[in-house]
């Protein structure tokens, strides 16, 4: 359908008589429609989707000239108009998507130009759930050109990049404010973790990680405090990360796990000195995996499964004897990862076995990030690190508004508050 032409030529679909008077009920305004299409000829003699079209545009067209007169305070061609310091100066033609496909519509204007209409806005051009069509393409990892292309099948109107990006970049106030929300003061558990994306830059396309931080409140909610892109990360880095959250409003964080993360456990000590860390388990198998024969690495998981399943440290500190004596010579590599990172891997063992099953691992933020992975598997590269917030941002919306409070959370708050009584009890109460 061509800009500024108007395609409903068939004369029964176009006649205003055969619209209903909007103000009857229900039953009436069906009953005068089926008296009126009976007259015409029946349902064939209608082209419905012009019909429908007619009726939204009206609609619109009606809401905006009631609108306007709201604005001057006087309607159209009323005296009181005149010598009033602003009048009607005519309308714009411009044309509007949505679910009904394309229309034009008259958008009426004032002299001074200072009439914001709220029902289509100045630079508005779509209506309805259109826009919301779009970004939900484009939160499934659909790039622009496939986004374009599964509109024109399903709706039937064609729309341009710009739109696209127009539409996507009405998000970025959105983020900001997602960004910087105030906090809650605590956060007993928090789970950091990365996720790797392929960015266009100056310098070529470069491999950058999203590091997300996921945090359960005192109500056993999870959510994400917020979404941080970086190409190398360090102490630094971890340093902005945690200094910002607490600028949000965090004061406390009790339980901090993690993968092994560059610099992280020094900077969340300088920023939250109390917080326990706890690298993540899983993580750290694969890691120590890495190097070791595919053949062996079935019997290796298993010979080290009794180090991270013991009842208490002290046995766990057995059981990775036994690891090195059965595998030392072999893997060498693999028992000094776990040496190395001992105190860090063995924080758990500090806690009750329901607390220890939620904090050995990062399983929670590696859901998210799975779900991630499958929308953004179509985007091979991301053109700027804003898009890739924008796409996260809104996968993050749409899985995270689903969460309800962890299982098994009331018996884990009651381990937390023996544990650390004088740090959670005031803000227990303040949250009920």
């Amino acid at each position: 359908m061509k800009k500024g032409k108007s395609s409903m030529t068939q004369p029964q679909a176009t006649d205003t008589g055969l619209l209903p008077d909007p103000t009857l009920d229900s039953k009436a305004f069906k009953k005068q429609l089926m008296d009126r299409l009976r007259a015409r000829g029946g349902t064939e003699s209608v082209d419905t989707k012009q019909l429908f079209q007619r009726m939204v545009k009206e609609t619109l067209e009606a809401f905006l000239e009631l609108e306007m007169e709201e604005h001057p305070g006087y309607p159209k061609h009323d005296p009181e108009g005149r010598g009033s310091g602003n009048s009607r100066n005519g309308a714009t033609a411009k044309t509007v998507r949505g679910d009904f496909g394309e229309i034009e519509i008259e958008t009426p204007r004032d002299r001074n130009a200072s009439f914001d209409p709220k029902i289509v806005g100045k630079r508005q051009t779509s209506v309805g759930n259109f826009s919301e069509a779009v970004i939900s393409l484009y939160a499934r990892g659909l790039t622009t050109r496939e986004i374009e292309a599964h509109v024109k099948e399903i709706y039937g109107v064609e729309i341009s990049p710009q739109f696209v990006s127009r539409v996507t970049e009405e998000l970025q106030q959105q983020i900001v404010e997602w960004q910087n929300r105030p906090l809650e003061r605590i956060y007993p558990i928090v789970f950091v973790d990365g996720l790797r994306v392929a960015v266009r830059t100056d310098k070529g396309v470069l491999k950058k990680c999203v590091y997300t931080v996921l945090g359960v409140g005192l109500s056993g909610k999870q959510e994400v405090l917020g979404l941080w892109i970086e190409e190398t990360e360090g102490a630094r880095f971890w340093l902005k990360v945690f200094n910002d959250l607490k600028a949000r409003g965090l004061q406390d964080i009790l339980i901090l796990c993690g993968d092994g993360l560059t610099g992280l456990r020094n900077a969340v000590e300088s920023v939250f000195p109390q917080t326990d860390v706890q690298l993540c388990v899983v993580h750290h198998i694969r890691n120590v995996t890495k190097f070791v024969a595919w053949k062996d690495r079935r019997p290796l998981c298993a010979a080290m499964r009794p180090i991270y399943t013991a009842p208490t440290v002290e046995a766990a500190a057995l059981a990775l004897d036994r690891f090195e004596q059965a595998w030392g010579s072999r893997y060498p590599m693999s028992v000094n990862g776990w040496r190395q990172h001992w105190n860090e891997l063995t924080t758990f063992f500090d806690y009750p076995v329901e607390l220890r099953k939620m904090i050995y691992t990062t399983n929670a933020i590696e859901s998210l990030h799975s779900q991630m992975r499958k929308n953004i598997a179509n985007r091979k590269v991301f053109p700027t690190d804003e898009s890739v917030l924008k796409i996260l941002f809104l996968n993050i919306r749409n899985f995270t508004h689903r969460w309800t409070k962890r299982q098994g959370w009331d018996i884990v708050m009651n381990q937390l508050l023996t544990i650390f009584g004088d740090r959670l009890r005031s803000d227990l109460v303040d949250s009920l």
